[in-house]
């Protein structure tokens, strides 16, 4: 009989740990909002970034204009960070794996 306990306690453990670490990733919600953190599926929406960027060195070349340096050396600079996400995320998209290669 505790033969057949122990041999049931041992499978419990080793099935409740198998469900504890298969639980997918995107699965884990974050504890204040409670929404799915998904990461791994995150993607750029190219034409947006580029939109983006472009409003950004308007915005600069008018302040550059106003006599406003600082403002549109800030504004400058968030349009190259822009630029600096747009180049990873296309490079990320090139050489992510295919699922059929060819």
């Amino acid at each position: 009989m505790t033969k057949r306990f122990s041999a049931l306690a041992v499978s419990a453990a080793v099935v409740g740990g198998f469900f504890i670490t298969s639980m997918p990733a995107h699965a884990a919600t974050s504890a204040d909002r409670g929404e799915v953190s998904v990461k791994a599926a995150v993607t750029c929406d190219t034409s947006q970034l580029r939109h983006q960027i472009a409003n950004l060195k308007t915005k600069a070349a008018k302040l550059k204009q106003l006599g406003e340096t600082a403002a549109a050396r800030k504004a400058l600079s968030d349009a190259a960070a822009l630029q600096k996400r747009l180049d990873a995320c296309i490079k990320a998209d090139d050489e992510a794996s295919k699922p059929f290669p060819g």
